[in-house]
């Protein structure tokens, strides 16, 4: 009896890239060998992939050294990697759970202005996050009341892309922002005034949904604030676990932490040793760990099928956890760059190992 399959839900380039061995940042081999590991059979496709009327798929499995497309049932337990924002996509992936199929991480990308209402819920998450509104012309301009340093960020952007930041100077403001929201973007420009918002920002927070934020007192790297990037998954038991922790720091030129901004990765150990000799590096990482813990389980109790979620988490100079933001598709190279080859592979192994655990008839905990 063949292994049964398990579904990989990914866009179309990293699709394309399949028969040729092109999957950019998915090292999907890693899929292969947890299915074997777990006795499942991982398959990949696309959401247009689906015959709705036969709940037939056309997905690509691998075939010795190959991969194949061929026809076959819709797995029972899909695996979401790909980002479907349209109202349409959002009806057939309704469709396909009222069918029977458990679809995890089935909606990928929420407004951080939501997952912030969220946690302010909880009294032992809320010390930790920033003071947070929408980025209305009448908030920004209460916070500049309130604060010296200010982030203003689009509310459904990622990896950085958009952000700018308002920090006062003496009697003046300057407003650092990007010339546009390509990733590719590495052209910031500043604009310096007193007390008139810039046309530029108005425009930006009125044209598209941003939030203001306090700007958090970061821990630093020789001046380079520094946060972390915690993999939170749920595992072979249904629970909820950390799979690995990466330091992601800022060039000298920027603030912004991501690594697609030109921020480099660090394990926290180093940092901690070399930067923080007074703190313990021990009781930083069981802290990080609870507090990442505490906020995916809290956030499963509101955003349904929950099970791999990227946190952005800093930390002050005595290691006080801060939010930052949530991914709910995480860029896990983040691992390979800081060579943690096995916290990068259990980023792969975890997944299948929850959907084994779905497909024996498990109920997850919150």
């Amino acid at each position: 009896m063949s292994n049964p399959y398990v579904g990989i839900l990914v866009n179309d380039s990293l699709f394309a890239g399949i028969p040729l061995g092109n999957t950019q940042y998915e090292a999907i081999r890693f899929y292969e060998d947890a299915g074997k590991l777990y006795g499942l059979t991982p398959c990949y496709f696309r959401i247009h992939d689906v015959h709705m009327k036969t709940m037939k798929v056309y997905a690509y499995v691998k075939d010795g050294q190959h991969f194949i497309r061929k026809w076959s049932d819709l797995p029972k337990v899909i695996h979401n990697r790909a980002i479907y924002l349209d109202s349409s996509s959002a009806r057939i992936l309704e469709a396909w759970t009222q069918q029977g199929v458990t679809l995890f991480n089935r909606w990928n990308r929420y407004s951080k202005m939501r997952i912030h209402e969220i946690l302010m819920k909880n009294e032992s998450i809320r010390p930790h996050l920033p003071c947070t509104f929408p980025a209305t012309i009448e908030n920004v301009k209460a916070m500049m009341d309130s604060f010296d340093t200010l982030i203003i960020k689009p509310t459904n952007s990622s990896i950085g892309r958009g952000v700018m930041k308002l920090e006062r100077q003496g009697n003046l403001w300057k407003l650092l922002y990007p010339v546009n929201m390509k990733l590719s973007n590495r052209t910031w420009r500043t604009l310096k005034f007193r007390q008139h918002l810039p046309l530029l920002l108005r425009r930006r927070i009125v044209r598209s949904s941003y939030m203001v934020q306090q700007c958090l007192p970061l821990a630093t790297v020789d001046g380079s604030p520094f946060d972390l990037r915690v993999s939170v998954q749920r595992g072979n038991d249904g629970s909820w676990g950390v799979t690995g922790i990466i330091a992601k720091v800022a060039s000298r030129k920027h603030f912004l932490t991501n690594v697609a901004q030109g921020g480099r990765v660090s394990s926290l150990s180093d940092i901690l040793n070399n930067h923080y000799p007074q703190l313990d590096p021990e009781t930083v990482c069981l802290q990080m760990t609870n507090f990442a813990l505490l906020v995916a389980k809290h956030l499963s109790t509101e955003l349904p099928n929950l099970a791999d979620l990227g946190l952005d988490i800093a930390m002050t100079n005595d290691g006080f956890p801060l939010f930052i933001e949530c991914n709910g598709k995480d860029q896990r190279y983040s691992f390979r760059e800081a060579n943690m080859q096995e916290c990068w592979k259990a980023t792969y192994f975890n997944p299948i190992a929850y959907a084994k655990f779905i497909l024996d008839g498990g109920t997850p905990p919150c």
